[in-house]
């Protein structure tokens, strides 16, 4: 796999945050890991949310990587690469029983 640099850890939530963003592809309400110390992103999840059942309900770490298509090379692929927003690009592996998000910025 591609060098991976650590970016976040995302937990899901149903308490709603101030300083959320909606991400339309994942039907999702998200902070910011920026404005936290820890790096945390809260997600808030709509009822019809396409996210996978793992990434709705577990807590995951993401990664940033040069390369999308070699960071999914033989890996578990359960969300396949999608615009989150205009400069990033995501996708949610599992390794064994954790959930990881791949990130491209653009």
């Amino acid at each position: 796999m591609a060098e991976a640099r650590f970016h976040h850890y995302g937990v899901p939530t149903d308490k709603k945050s101030g300083n959320e963003f909606y991400i339309e592809a994942g039907k999702v309400w998200a902070t910011s890991p920026d404005d936290n110390p820890f790096r945390i992103e809260f997600l808030r999840f709509d009822a019809d949310s396409p996210m996978h059942e793992a990434v709705l309900n577990n807590t995951h770490a993401a990664f940033i990587v040069d390369d999308m298509d070699a960071a999914l090379e033989g890996q578990n692929v359960i969300v396949p690469p999608f615009d989150a927003t205009d400069t990033l690009q995501v996708a949610f592996i599992m390794d064994g029983d954790a959930v990881i998000e791949v990130m491209v910025e653009r």
